[in-house]
């Protein structure tokens, strides 16, 4: 009997099957499978090779990364640790002067001199402000900006020009850089 091959539909396969090249038969030549496992050996190596250099190459920037983070994370904290330190030595010499005032106003009963001497201090001192980005801010008679401003009251307006104006400034409003670091808080004419 002979053994044939059918599909699902019962057609006869063996047409299909003659044409491929099964070496099967140890005493048969027929070495193009085997060569093809050689090829494809030598290929999977080669694979093989890239991913590992592929995975080299990320575990070292995976570290470079980390070792960056860890180094900016050190020098931020250094920064912060001594940002304060330059503006603190800048104030130094308006505590000096408060001192020196201090002394002045225990020693003299003349209040003219006391005066100056105080304005002198706080000239000095928002000099020094200034001088590291320090700006105040100019409300009073300008239009009221929810950007800049905190109300903390309405009032009537003495006129009609000043009606949504700021009339007041309880508490001045500061920049540092050109960047609001407190707002200003006002009275609004309504």
């Amino acid at each position: 009997m002979e053994n044939k091959d059918f599909d699902k539909n019962g057609q006869d396969n063996a047409a299909e099957m003659s044409d491929l090249n099964f070496s099967t038969d140890e005493n048969a030549a027929g070495t193009s499978f085997l060569d093809g496992n050689v090829e494809e050996e030598g290929e999977i190596e080669k694979l093989e090779g890239q991913l590992a250099e592929q995975k080299d190459k990320y575990l070292r920037l995976m570290a470079e990364f980390d070792n960056f983070r860890r180094r900016t994370a050190k020098e931020n904290l250094e920064m912060r640790q001594t940002a304060g330190k330059e503006v603190i030595t800048g104030l130094l010499d308006v505590l000096d002067d408060s001192e020196r005032a201090e002394k002045q106003l225990q020693k003299t009963d003349d209040i003219e001199q006391v005066r100056e001497g105080v304005k002198l201090v706080f000239d000095k001192f928002r000099k020094s402000l200034h001088s590291r980005g320090l700006k105040a801010m100019e409300s009073i008679n300008t239009p009221f900006d929810v950007e800049k401003h905190e109300a903390i009251t309405e009032i009537p307006a003495p006129n009609d020009a000043l009606k949504g104006k700021v009339l007041d400034e309880v508490q001045k409003g500061y920049y540092l850089n050109d960047k609001i670091i407190r707002f200003a808080k006002v009275v609004v004419g309504k």
